[in-house]
């Protein structure tokens, strides 16, 4: 599950059902059933945003006022071959941050 905005694709992550819970309630969806997998915030960063089609950041627990983070795609964060922030023909192919 994710959004769009900017040009950076946002995949949705909750810390338990109960902030995915209050995010369906938000979108108005609360009473159906949402299917959702269980996975560690490094393999979501480290597998699941190479796949992405765009510049890919992770949104956790968008519909809490307290608590909610975003965590952009730039180095350090996500994986340096898709960060927004690292010329990938600088510093001899390695990489430099931009």
């Amino acid at each position: 599950m994710s959004a769009v905005s900017g040009g950076i694709r946002w995949l949705y992550a909750f810390t338990d059902e109960e902030a995915l819970f209050r995010f369906a309630r938000a979108r108005g969806e609360g009473d159906r059933e949402w299917p959702y997998l269980t996975m560690l915030g490094a393999r979501l960063v480290d597998a699941v945003v190479p796949m992405s089609d765009r510049p890919t950041g992770v949104a956790v627990n968008v519909a809490d006022c307290d608590g909610s983070m975003l965590f952009p795609p730039v180095a350090g964060i996500v994986p340096d071959s898709f960060a927004v922030d690292v010329d990938p023909d600088a510093d001899g192919g390695r990489g430099a941050v931009a």
